[in-house]
């Protein structure tokens, strides 16, 4: 029997609609920071030790293509301190580099906290260790080169937006430039993403009532707007506790997503709400010329863990993902009372994160 084979043609053509399938991963991680108890444990004879703190994520972290992280302190060289001023040692961003984020939000409410050295230097830190970030610039020169931050990940265009509320009472410098939330410039800046041929558009937004499990109608009104002129991923930090996520369908797909508050990725904060935060992975994808959809939104909570070396001394802190440890073998590793904190956190969490949740999602 003479054998048939597939005309070289139909051969070329769907494996060339193979090829045009693009996909990315993201992965928002919240507030990273550092209070004076996390220096205190962290210190060295030769500098800072930050080597316990991401150990049990960076795996997670690192399998994603695009991970971002809020840098929530500045780097001032010498100097350190907690709160309020945050000012913290070049081994933070270096240890959070290693843990597999790529970029580093800067427009926050602590990022004059150490004035206009501090800013200049940690944008020089940062991109002395190849950290690419957004938010606030040197100068507007630097701005207009450089914002929208584009990323290019697998064919896909990915334009990255920062703002801030505030800088707790503080102003930049000149020519210092930190992107605050004004509609008039967001609008500018969206167009100015389009105009650079995104293929999609994420706004990273610094707002919100810090300690609130719930969004306010501020933030509600601005993702509107964010939504409405071509966003379709609204990433939210501050509040320091997670707050509700929102994922808009048109029928099985999914227009955009509205994380309100991710929480604290890692600090010494107390509260049982602010003990951890969440990571938020959210996958991407493009045919050909066709829009991009998005795939999919899950999330994982991650909590901190502060074993202690006296009755008020942590020997370190190390960022658990809930999870893994939420379990016998994690109960005999965190001790009672700590197991039932990080139990607590996670269940006022899942009920924040739920409570506006699209149906259907896991």
């Amino acid at each position: 029997m003479k054998k048939r084979y597939a005309p070289l043609a139909v051969i070329f053509f769907a494996c060339a609609a193979i090829a045009q399938e693009q996909k990315v991963s993201f992965l928002f991680a919240g507030d990273a920071m550092q209070h004076k108890i996390q220096l205190d444990a962290a210190k060295t004879n030769a500098g800072y030790d930050y080597s316990p703190y991401f150990k049990y994520v960076a795996d997670e972290i690192k399998q994603a293509d695009i991970a971002v992280v809020n840098l929530e302190t500045t780097l001032p060289g010498q100097k350190y301190t907690g709160y309020p001023q945050f000012g913290s040692p070049d081994e933070y961003a270096c240890a959070l580099k290693n843990a597999g984020f790529d970029i580093f939000l800067l427009s926050n409410n602590h990022i004059l906290d150490k004035g206009r050295k501090g800013l200049e230097r940690t944008i020089a830190v940062l991109d002395s260790i190849k950290v690419k970030h957004t938010g606030v610039f040197v100068n507007e020169e630097k701005r207009s080169l450089y914002y929208p931050l584009m990323m290019i990940k697998n064919g896909i265009r990915i334009a990255m937006l920062n703002y801030t509320y505030g800088t707790n009472g503080y102003t930049a410098a000149k020519p210092n430039i930190v992107n605050y939330i004004d509609r008039k410039q967001i609008l500018k800046d969206i167009e100015q993403a389009k105009a650079m041929k995104a293929d999609i558009i994420v706004a990273n937004m610094h707002w919100g009532a810090e300690y609130v499990l719930k969004h306010n109608k501020a933030q509600k009104e601005l993702a509107d707007f964010l939504v409405r002129n071509g966003v379709r991923l609204v990433i939210g930090g501050h509040p320091h506790v997670v707050q509700p996520v929102d994922i808009q369908k048109d029928g099985d797909n999914i227009k955009s997503i509205v994380v309100y508050s991710m929480g604290n990725l890692i600090s010494a904060m107390k509260p049982v709400n602010t003990t951890g935060g969440m990571m938020v992975k959210i996958d991407i994808g493009k045919n050909g010329n066709d829009p991009v959809k998005i795939d999919s939104c899950s999330y994982s909570l991650v909590w901190v863990n502060k074993p202690m070396k006296d009755k008020d001394t942590p020997a370190f802190f190390e960022l658990l993902p809930v999870a893994s440890f939420d379990n016998e073998a994690g109960k005999e590793k965190l001790g009672e009372e700590s197991f039932r904190k990080m139990q607590t956190f996670a269940t006022n969490a899942k009920n924040a994160i739920g409570s506006l949740w699209a149906k259907g999602q896991p």
